[in-house]
This record gives structure tokens, sequence and C-alpha cells, in this order.
């Protein structure tokens, strides 16, 4: 069962960046739960994140597997990332983007964290059962 930090608690972000590579090629089942924690930010600017996958873990997708919209507020926000269509992806990982404007500084600044979880194959059929 995966379960890894991608980025640990009050990780302050100030630009653009990436994650660690996940192997994900071990997993039974290849659905897995993204968890974005913004625990602190001001007011006018945003975090997006995404998440990429890779066959290698160096050449990664152009485009991600899946992505959040822009977040302006403090909050956890979910994100399901399903790979089990897609063979070929062995890794994944996060990449955000921030961004800041109006008065003030001009660098943005996040106290972040986020997590990778797979999700168990007994809830992935209890929430099928249940459509």
């Amino acid at each position: 069962m995966i379960d890894i930090v991608l980025l640990p608690e009050n990780t302050v972000v100030t630009a653009k960046g990436d994650s660690t590579s996940v192997d994900i090629s071990a997993a039974a089942h290849r659905v897995f739960l993204v968890t974005l924690s913004l625990t602190e930010l001001v007011e006018q600017e945003s975090f997006e994140l995404g998440v990429y996958g890779s066959a290698d873990g160096t050449e990664w997708n152009a485009k991600p597997i899946v992505a959040l919209p822009q977040k302006f507020y403090a909050g956890e926000y979910p994100l399901l990332v399903d790979v089990s269509g897609q063979p070929e992806i062995k890794f994944v990982r996060a990449h955000w983007d921030v961004n800041r404007w109006g008065r003030g500084p001009e660098t943005p600044s996040f106290k972040v964290s986020a997590s990778l979880k797979e999700v168990p194959a007994e809830m992935l059929r209890e929430a099928a059962q249940r459509r």
C-alpha cells in the first residue's frame, strides 16, 4: 500500500516546483488520493497543483493526468488520480504553479503539504456498488 508525503507539513513554497517522483509500479490498485493542504497564504495569490505521469521517472508527460483548479483560500483539497487505464505510467509526481498579483510583495508565499495514498480495493468496490 503506497502512502507517501509529497510535501512535508508547513513547507514554504514561493515559486513553481515539483515533488519527488513516486514509483507506483508495485501498487495493487492504480487509484490514488492526493491531498493538498494550504495552511497559510495571503490574498491576491493562487496555487495550482497537477499530477504528472512517467514511464521511466525521467521523461514526464507534457500534460497532467489530473489537476486541481487554482486555489485562493486555505483548506484541504482532495484529488483522485486514476491511472488504472494507463499501464505505461510507472511514476507520478506533483507539480505546482504559484501566482501573485496586486499590491505588496511580488513573491507568492504559501505554507503547504501534500500526500499521496493508494485507495484500498475494498473502498473502490464499495463505491462501485453504491452506484
